[in-house]
């Protein structure tokens, strides 16, 4: 651009301000219209709110010299020109003025000193990202891994497999991606044990390989892809990577894989190990470069059987002086925490270390409950001080109040920070000085065999210990306290039990035969979990129907593996797509991923309780869960009164950001069946009017998001003393953008909130029990009975007993544990019966509560609890179901009896639920997509398909609902040793017809007697001491006949119908009521019961 005539052009007209240039600011819309285009601050990388900045220095600076010329001469120095349109094109696009505009009107060679303005602050830019750049190169060169660089490239080069150990801080996660891609890698993969450091790390790197624009450095993760063909550098989860395993075996995308951070042991990161470690067995070309702290290196040298070098690097810890304060014996016996040691702590750095000098504490608990404890105290004693901040650190704490860590304090204030051992790996906050660690944790541990999480408190090891003293180094010189002596340090644990061996295995192992693994006990895992463990999962696969009797995975099984998530909710969305109930199942099936919405303040706040009661449903958490989400997408729709949906979460005391994750994986899940087969692609439904409608809410709502990056604060917040409780704080919040809001609304136009709420809503009853049903099917065998004495006692100590864990209780938020009533029986409900206990009252209103986690901290805890009727729903359900000769008296699992006061109704609720099965099983197969059928066929599968599951629809409810007497007990050993018969009057061949599953060959049950009429059912097998009643009215002919047992149910199966009995004479109804008609003798026989089936037995 030739200045000088501008210069010149300006000096002809001069301004009329005399004091200074002029204040362009009085016209910042129009020229925002005029010179800031999408393209133009895309291209130049301008953000409007800095421009406007430098603009207001330029012009004080310009003012306080009295100039009123521009800084012309320091354009000499500009590295490029801009290329700016026309001065008369730009000034024939100014927006008209308004007849009442008082302001001097802009001319041309205002145009022309605006331009001048924007290439001095692009010159500004350049120099101020040169500078940074080189403080960036200076400090990557300061790294202590760049020493290294040499040696870690020479290494992959010349070996397959290289282990780079090296302490927290050396620059391992960020330097040595972009050292393998300098040295000529195209395809590196860098796996993550957590999503977030995913984003975090692909944005450092292509920051510091200027590709902050560009695509060469991408990620991957559950949500979300930012990743191109063009990518060179991506980052994922290592679940993610283990799922591209499936689809592509040898991983041929990638010709380097980096699972960094492999010391934490993850099941997925162990899992990783041993799937690439057969794969470098058939790709000779791929390299694997294990990244690990300085912790544990030999076991992972051992495993790659001394194949893999080891380059050690130094972290960059400043010294950490340790100081061991052992607590008394009474703190140690005391079962609560003592806050007073924590205190004492904090007066020491108070008296020792002056407040100017800057050095936050940093506080390890092992739980909520400790954390609040410590916390209260410590409030109270920077109440005294003025000195402090306190700052809880739990991951039940919502995004925000998380956040505050990161923020400063003001000067001649610490800040302590109260936290579980997310702080140890999963979060680094500097300006630490002080580390009080209690050496405790609570960590997680399985029993496989009765599907129980224990939350346990215990001493940490030796590395996480060490993990925590690092802390205090990360910024300069710092101090550990440890509230524990030496002694027990050295008597700790040296390593943390890895995942494996303490977490469900059953995901993981479907995963592993669903890749084709002949015998998942034999994989070559780093350290292999219990063998229990295993076969325990083996055992539950099979009864889920996922994995065969030879171990070999089913349709649902293929299905299920390749969801990324547990295998109940996995199965819940497949059952969910058979009954037309998808967007209510991918609505519950995302309630129960992702933590629990309501928080602490929804259980103790009298307020926020009772607002939060309408949302209560008295069929369990996981409707209540729903009921809230559908509120919460009303307000998004605008069909509540509440305009403001993060006010409305947080009067109920709810934290939404779990609703957010919740409808980004309702997106996933439904984009998951649709890849399956199992639900059709969604029609566009969008006339024209109403997409450009929508075009132009995008358009507005990505102007807010973009404004919304420009004006939100690059820099850390300063915390107030009162930080936590101000009052301000919440209309300040209001007063701000909600970017979580305009991103929903981006991604979900009007129908598509529409679609989430009518999914969120069950319309009827008859919709609910179905839907409840699907839950109680993926979840069982998951349920629990009431205790006998419950009746007695009040809702924190109610007990339910499990099948492999008795004396459980509800969870202090549960529904039912703050309306124990909704359980239990009243005096209306129960029947008195002759021969039946009132230890065991008959009723038709028995209830069986299905849970989706089984929890143990300070005693075993059911979570998310639902109700449902009890009998239907073990029929319907249950693996294993044996029956009594008079089908009186029903075993369900071997666990729980059912006894029955009609025979009949027995017998009519097995023969029903059975159908409903059979159907169902039918309904499975059909939809499970056969990708080589032709259009017809497959139109005939849909259609067979919709037509059981309207029958289906149809019959499940009117089974749930009906009313029959009978008793519910729990079996203890001794019961079970003396409940079967271990034989059975009938023999398989006595059954010519299969009266509950036709095409299943009756065999011989030689365990527990009697005959395997179905996979699930036992006929005959169960002691009773019900005599026979041989009167019995038939209800498709009604007849009277004199049969019971197995012959009758047989006689219900293939009687004829009303329209038979109608064209038979009276002599013909009153032979067959009184005795037996034999098709094939063509006689009227005075047979009953067994000896009819001998009879048919002559002419097999």
């Amino acid at each position: 651009m030739d200045h000088s005539r501008h210069i010149k052009k300006r000096r002809q007209s001069p301004s009329p301000i005399k004091d200074g240039i002029m204040n362009f600011e009085k016209f910042r819309r129009e020229l925002d219209q005029i010179f800031f285009s999408a393209e133009m601050l895309r291209k130049h990388y301008i953000e409007k709110e800095d421009f406007w900045k430098f603009y207001r220095k330029l012009y004080e600076v310009q003012r306080s010299k009295n100039s009123t010329e521009l800084p012309i001469s320091k354009l000499n120095s500009v590295p490029f020109t801009i290329h700016f349109p026309s001065t008369e094109f730009l000034f024939s696009h100014l927006p008209p003025r308004d007849r009442d505009d008082t302001r001097v009107a802009l001319r041309k060679s205002d145009i022309d000193d605006v331009k001048i303005i924007i290439q001095l602050y692009v010159n500004f830019l350049q120099k101020d990202k040169f500078s940074k750049l080189k403080k960036l190169r200076q400090s990557q060169k300061n790294l202590p891994i760049a020493d290294y660089r040499e040696e870690i490239v020479d290494a992959i080069q010349h070996n397959q497999v290289v282990i780079v150990a090296g302490d927290t801080g050396c620059g391992k996660s960020t330097q040595v991606p972009q050292y393998l891609l300098h040295a000529g890698f195209k395809k590196i993969a860098c796996t993550q044990p957590r999503r977030i450091a995913c984003i975090s790390l692909s944005n450092r790197v292509s920051f510091e390989t200027l590709d902050e624009f560009g695509s060469q450095i991408g990620y991957q993760i559950r949500f979300e892809k930012m990743k191109t063909s063009h990518t060179k550098i991506v980052f994922l989860t290592e679940g993610l990577l283990l799922r591209q395993v499936a689809s592509d075996p040898t991983l041929s995308g990638y010709d380097v894989i980096i699972v960094d951070e492999v010391h934490e042991r993850h099941l997925p990161a162990d899992f990783l190990l041993g799937v690439l470690k057969c794969l470098i067995e058939v790709r000779s070309d791929v390299k694997l470069v294990l990244m690990s702290a300085t912790i544990n290196i030999e076991l992972f040298q051992n495993y790659f059987e001394g194949r893999a070098p080891v380059i050690k690097v130094p972290g960059r810890l400043f010294p950490i002086n340790v100081e061991y304060r052992p607590l008394s014996i009474e703190d140690k016996s005391s079962e609560k925490i003592n806050p007073d040691p924590y205190i004492r702590i904090m007066q020491l750095i108070d008296h020792k270390y002056p407040a100017s000098e800057r050095g936050d504490v940093l506080i390890f608990l092992s739980g909520m409950s400790e954390i609040s404890a410590i916390v209260e105290a410590a409030k109270a004693y920077a109440e005294q001080t003025r000195g402090w901040i306190i700052l809880p650190l739990h991951s039940a704490l919502s995004v925000s109040d998380q956040d505050k860590v990161f923020d400063y304090p003001p000067p001649g204030v610490r800040k302590c920070i109260v936290s579980t051992n997310i702080a140890e790996t999963s979060v680094t906050i500097d300006g630490v000085r002080f580390v009080v660690d209690s050496g405790k944790v609570k960590e997680m541990t399985y029993d496989p065999v009765c599907k129980l999480q224990k939350l346990q408190e215990s001493w940490v090891s030796k590395a996480s210990a060490e993990q925590r003293k690092g802390r205090a180094g990360r910024t300069g010189p710092g101090i550990a306290y440890r509230l524990y002596s030496e002694k027990e340090f050295n008597e700790f644990e040296t390593y943390t039990k890895p995942d494996i061996q303490r977490v469900p295995l059953d995901s993981m192992i479907l995963q592993m035969i669903s890749m084709g693994l002949k015998d998942v006990r034999k994989f070559p895992f780093i350290e292999a979990p219990p063998h229990n463990a295993i076969d325990e999962s083996l055992k539950y696969l099979k009864k889920k129907g996922a994995i065969t009797e030879m171990e070999t995975v089913t349709p649902i099984g293929s299905l299920l593996s390749k969801l990324p998530v547990d295998v109940t909710l996995g199965k819940m969305l497949i059952m969910g797509s058979l009954f037309g109930l998808v967007e209510s199942v991918l609505a519950l099936a995302a309630a129960l991923s992702v933590q629990c919405p309501f928080t602490n303040r929804a259980y103790r706040d009298p307020d926020v309780e009772n607002a939060r009661k309408p949302l209560e449903s008295d069929h369990g958490d996981p409707i209540t869960l729903l009921n809230a989400y559908r509120e919460w997408l009303e307000i998004k729709f605008g069909k509540s009164r509440d305009s403001n949906s993060r006010k409305w979460c947080k009067r109920r005391g709810l934290e939404e950001q779990r609703f957010y994750e919740m409808t980004k994986l309702i997106d996933q899940f439904r984009q998951l069946l649709k890849d399956s087969g199992l639900v059709e692609a969604p029609k566009e439904e969008l006339s024209g009017s109403e997409r450009q409608i929508r075009l132009g809410e995008v358009k507005q709502l990505k102007g807010i998001k973009r404004e919304y990056h420009q004006t939100a604060p690059k820099k850390r917040k300063i915390l107030e003393l009162n930080s936590g409780e101000d009052p301000d704080e919440e209309e300040e919040a209001e007063s701000q953008i909600d970017i979580r809001d305009v991103e929903f609304r981006l991604r979900n136009d009007t129908e598509k909130v529409k679609a989430l709420l009518f999914g969120a809503s069950t319309t009827n009853f008859k919709e609910l029990l179905v839907l409840k049903l699907i839950l109680c099917s993926s979840l069982f065998p998951q349920v629990a009975i009431g205790d006998e004495h419950n009746s007695y006692k009040s809702g924190s100590e109610q007990l339910f007993h499990t099948r492999g864990k008795p004396f459980t209780t509800l969870h202090p938020m549960s529904y039912f544990a703050n309306n124990p009533e909704v359980l239990q029986l009243t005096e209306a409900d129960i029947v008195d019966i002759p021969g039946f206990q009132r230890k065991n009252p008959v009723s038709s209103k028995h209830q069986l509560l299905c849970y989706m986690t089984l929890l143990e901290t300070t005693k075993p805890y059911l979570i998310n609890t639902l109700r449902l009727p009890a009998a239907q729903t073990l029929f319907l359900s249950s693996n294993a179901v044996d029956t009594s000769l008079e089908f009186d008296r029903f075993i369900f699992d071997s666990w729980l009896e059912v006894r029955f006061v009609d025979t009949s109704a027995g017998m009519t609720l097995l023969k029903k639920s059975c159908e409903i099965r059979k159907q169902w099983d039918e309904l499975l197969k059909l939809r499970i997509k056969d990708p080589s059928a032709d259009k017809e066929s497959e139109n005939k599968r849909l259609r067979i398909s919709k037509q059981i599951m309207n029958q289906l629809t149809d019959e499940i409810p009117k089974l749930m609902q009906a009313e029959m007497l009978y008793s519910v007990k729990r079996l203890l050993a001794g019961d079970i040793k003396v409940a079967y018969t271990r034989g059975c009057p009938f023999t398989p061949d006595d059954v010519t017809v299969n009266p509950l599953w036709e095409g299943y060959i009756p065999e011989e049950c030689h365990r527990k007697g009697g005959i395997k009429l179905t996979d699930h059912v036992t006929y005959g097998c169960v002691e009773s001491d019900a005599q026979p009643n041989p009167q019995w009215m038939c209800p498709k002919c009604e007849s009277e006949l004199h049969l019971s047992g197995l012959p009758k149910l047989i006689h219900w199966t293939t009687c004829t119908n009303e329209t038979d009995k109608v064209s038979k004479t009276p002599e013909e109804l009153e032979r067959r009521e009184t005795g037996y008609f034999c098709d094939i003798c063509q006689k009227h026989l005075p047979l009953k019961g067994i000896d009819i089936l001998r009879h048919k037995k002559k002419h097999s």
